[in-house]
């Protein structure tokens, strides 16, 4: 009988048995336990707790009250439930008083936590009642469900419902929270010199760990900075630590929302005593200040981003800048931020100060009104979920809300037309004055159509719509979707475990997934922003993606972080500035030998060259003028301004190139909706009819392809000389460069003969967002074309080729060029049986990968240590593609789908004249600049 007893108690002990091994495991990792998700574990730990001679209770209560994941969890519902138990006196733990019970729930963020809350508020007993009122008055993430039972209460007569009302209609959550301190103390670490990419922050190969934050934080930068700012925080235990860029950008590359938790991590403060590895408030900064993508994330935890401008630009006694010998300006230090220098940041003059309070340079963008007020909130969700709880609680009292927040900034110039951008947003705008017309630089609450959740940021995003309680779609985004691309290359035992469960999560929330979750149809390893340009129906779109290559060919599209993807799909909506527009268009004539790839990286080139080195494009939004493209091909330019620094990039397209897009668009989504990806809401056949529709304005002259007024005003303005361009351009990373702050950078951009033939090249890479269909065919016509002249095609290096689609693999096997791929490949991908390794040798043939991203990524597939890369990929900073070895750096230079595919072939760079003999009859690119400068 004892036996049986005990057999019992062990089966019921398993999500806790199971739980200790795990602790056990992390240990020899020097890992803490991993948060608490699971109802079935808590449920575990609470029976132990209520059973006082238990052996394990100690450890059961320090696990419930510091250690369970707050928001929409389980385990949060289970903890939610039991805090009321003992608030009710239904459950009796000494350790919990009711008090401390209420305590606990005003850190639970939602969800469940507020389900009890209103259920004790709106109860009859009138102590515990005023006692949760209080409690929900601290509380902004509430839900229709929410804020409708409090409107009930209230129309009801219950007085507790509106002492709460009245308090949100005051935003006393906001108002009553401590003030910015007017002084924060900060000690300087440089984190590295140059461009500092978010893959130093949180690598792209450790990406299957971003959802476990502590273990993820082991990847940060390297264990010698760890220490190194841990010791700085020893040593300056009243002083924040400022990550520093120095002589760079902060955070290019991606939004990365795991790189500022990481930050954050290290060097901000823990957001709640109860919640582990959740930090906020980093301090990040860089002599160019951060990248845009990467400073909605800094708003995300509440975070302070400054722009240090700390090396400027040498003049003479003249005025003049002075270059060096390649006519680069020469750079000179205007104040020292070395490891270690003690600052002050000044939140009321917005200025930073070093020592004797010596002014070093104004810091107002970094310390606005709304920044300032995320920096208070603990976070910009706060603010975005206060703004809309404070405006629904006054409609319901049927008062005006207290004017509590920072007005938002509304620029309008008389009689000054709109870019492109700008009428976009005033078409989407919420809330603003009706029959303003708003210009760049106002801050605006705009609707979302389009979002899109990558499968490696993808349970960041879960977790985050978790936390903020959300538990669907919002109803006014058109369409969402949930990507498969960045784990395409190998199904091994890291994604087998978290991309099911990622599916199931956003199949449930609402989005249509690239993974059916009961496996009725086939998976989608499509790229996340080919799909995206494809659900983009509507050029007067905003589109919000969880990676930084959210460029749509369509509408505006904005790449950002998982939070901010969270926020979009709970509430439609996303807030930020009208960015400033660059207008960029085209002159003179495409040689045949060129590609359409060269055009985009002579853009950079050329616009470095005329604005002396000053990137016109950072931060802003490139407008360019390419209408005679279709969408696939156009996506080759917007794709790129990510690595431009742009904010986004908008095609301003003609009807009838935009109708055929559409149309294409349409048969895509129709093949979706064929392989049954479809939901219950009809997501899909909803944006075929949006299509339809918006392909009936224009051709009906009721709404013609978006196009600025003609006297819209513009940041700047660059024309783009194509007679300028005769070879092949190639982005180089010139790891060699002897100034640290220019490798890696995007910006070195090089003609086919300054290698002269002879640079050798050890893999070459035709894939990832930067191709579409058209470059599939041109390595099919190369191939034909070489075997014509040499009887026999012979690759010396490597070729990986990925295709970013399925449909386009199925669009070549119908035109007969996948017979030709196959022909020369040594290996071609089985979705029946995907690799469950990632490769980490080569041989020298032709690889026909699984759509995707593959070696762009850089989170599953490598090139080996040390190669020289010739790719047709986005990324060339160090460590992504291919990592250093002892013998050599590792270096992805980026190029034209034909370049790539003759350096694998030759195993080194073309010169002219072979590269012009391989494409002989080839049409690279069908691109011309519009016969007339398009208007409103």
């Amino acid at each position: 009988m004892e036996y049986e007893v005990e057999t019992a108690r062990t089966q019921t002990m398993k999500f806790y048995t199971d739980y200790i091994k795990e602790i056990e495991e992390r240990k020899s990792e020097g890992l803490h336990p991993k948060p608490i998700d699971s109802g079935e574990l808590l449920a575990e730990i609470i029976e132990q707790i209520k059973d006082l001679n238990n052996e394990h209770r100690s450890d059961s209560l320090k696990f419930l009250i510091y250690n369970v994941l707050p928001g929409t969890t389980s385990a949060a519902g289970v903890k939610a439930a039991f805090l009321k138990e003992i608030i009710l006196g239904e459950s009796v733990v000494e350790e919990i008083t009711p008090e401390f019970a209420f305590e606990l729930l005003s850190h639970m963020k939602g969800g469940p936590s507020i389900e009890v809350l209103l259920d004790l508020a709106l109860a009859v007993d009138e102590a515990t009642a005023k006692q949760a009122a209080e409690v929900l008055k601290t509380q902004v993430f509430l839900y229709d469900a929410d804020t409708d039972r409090l409107e009930a209460a209230f129309k009801a007569g219950n007085p507790i419902a509106k002492e709460i009302l009245e308090s949100y209609a005051s935003a006393e959550f906001y108002t009553k929270l401590p003030a910015v301190p007017e002084e924060i103390k900060v000690v300087t670490y440089i984190a590295g010199e140059g461009d500092i990419s978010t893959d130093l922050l949180s690598p792209g190969g450790e990406a299957h760990s971003r959802s476990d934050r502590e273990l993820h934080g082991k990847c940060f930068i390297s264990e010698q900075a760890q220490e190194e700012i841990s010791e700085l925080q020893a040593a300056h235990p009243d002083k924040r630590v400022m990550l520093i860029a120095e002589k760079g950008t902060m955070g290019v590359g991606s939004s990365r929302m795991s790189g500022i938790n990481n930050v954050a991590l290290w060097a901000g403060m823990q957001a709640s005593p109860y919640v582990p590895f959740v930090n906020i408030s980093p301090v990040v900064a860089g002599t160019n200040g951060i990248s845009p993508i990467f400073l909605t994330t800094v708003g995300v935890t509440g975070g302070i981003g400054i722009d240090l401008k700390n090396w400027v630009k040498k003049v003479d006694a003249d005025g003049k800048v002075v270059v060096d010998e390649n006519g680069e300006p020469v750079l000179e230090q205007a104040y020292s931020v070395d490891t270690g220098t003690i600052l002050t940041i000044n939140t009321t003059d917005k200025k930073l100060y070093g020592e004797g309070d010596k002014e070093l340079v104004d810091i107002s963008s970094a310390l606005t009104p709304q920044k300032v007020e995320f920096i208070r909130a603990g976070g910009s969700y706060a603010v975005v979920f206060g703004k809309k709880l404070q405006s629904l609680a006054a409609s319901i009292l049927g008062v005006e809300a207290a004017p509590v927040y920072a007005p938002s900034k509304e620029i309008s110039h008389e009689g000054q037309g709109l870019t492109a951008v700008e009428k976009i947003f005033n078409k989407n705008v919420v809330g603003a004055p009706e029959g303003m017309v708003l210009h760049a630089g106002s801050d605006v609450r705009v609707k979302v159509n389009i979002v899109g959740s990558q499968d490696t940021t993808g349970l960041m995003t879960s977790q985050e719509l978790e936390a903020m309680a959300a538990t669907v779609i919002s109803p006014t985004v058109d369409g969402a979707y949930q990507s498969g691309c960045h784990t395409a290359s190998v199904w091994d035992k890291k994604a087998q475990a978290n991309i099911p469960r990622l599916m199931s999560f956003m199949h449930n929330f609402g989005l249509i997934t690239a993974r059916d979750p009961k496996g009725e149809y086939h998976a989608m390893t499509d790229v996340i922003h080919k799909v995206l340009n494809d659900l983009t129906v509507d050029d007067w779109a905003i589109i919000i993606g969880g990676d930084s290559h959210t460029r749509m060919s369509k509408g505006v599209a904005f790449g950002a972080d998982s939070g901010t993807v969270a926020l979009a799909l709970a509430t439609g909506e996303a807030t930020m500035p009208i960015p400033e527009s660059v207008k960029v268009t085209f002159k003179g004539t495409m040689q045949d030998h060129m590609d359409f790839r060269d055009v985009v990286h002579a853009t950079q080139a050329q616009m470095l060259q005329q604005f002396g080195g000053e990137n016109v494009f950072q931060g802003r939004i490139i407008e360019v003028h390419i209408g005679t493209l279709l969408a696939d091909q156009a996506f080759t330019f917007t794709d790129w301004t990510a690595e431009m620094k742009a904010k986004a990039s908008i095609c301003i397209s003609q009807d009838e190139t935009l109708i055929e897009s559409l149309e294409i668009a349409k048969s895509r989504i129709q093949i979706m909706i064929d392989k049954g990806m479809d939901n219950d809401a009809k997501v899909l056949q909803g944006l075929i009819d949006r299509a339809d529709k918006r392909i009936a304005e224009i051709k009906s002259g009721e709404k013609p392809a978006l196009t600025p007024d003609t006297n819209a005003k513009y940041s700047a303005e660059f024309v783009v000389d194509l007679d300028k361009i005769v070879q092949p351009m190639i982005a180089d990373p010139d790891v060699n460069n002897e100034d640290v702050s220019k490798r890696y950078t995007h910006d070195t951009i090089r003609q086919l003969d300054f290698y002269g033939g002879e640079k050798t090249v050890d893999l070459g890479f035709v894939g990832s967002c930067m191709v579409h269909k058209g470059d599939l065919k041109i390595v099919a016509q190369m191939l034909k074309n070489l075997e014509a002249q040499q009887g026999e095609v012979k690759f010396n290096a490597p070729l990986v080729v990925a295709a970013p689609t399925y449909n386009i693999i199925d669009e070549l096997k119908a035109e007969g060029d996948w017979d030709i791929l196959q022909k020369y490949s040594g290996f071609e991908f089985d979705d029946n049986a995907p690799k469950s390794t990632a490769r980490t040798e080569y041989e020298n043939m032709m690889y026909l990968e699984r759509p995707g991203c593959n070696l762009c990524m850089g989170n599953q597939e490598k090139a080996e240590k040390g190669d020289t890369v010739m790719a047709t990929s986005t990324r060339l900073f160090q460590g992504r593609v291919v990592a250093d070895s002892d013998r050599k750096k590792g270096e992805s230079l980026l190029a034209s789908t034909p370049v790539v595919v003759l350096s694998a072939i030759l195993g080194r760079i073309p010169n002219m004249e072979e590269y012009q003999a391989a494409v002989t009859g080839i049409k690279l690119t069908t691109f011309a600049p519009p016969i007339a400068e398009l208007s409103a």
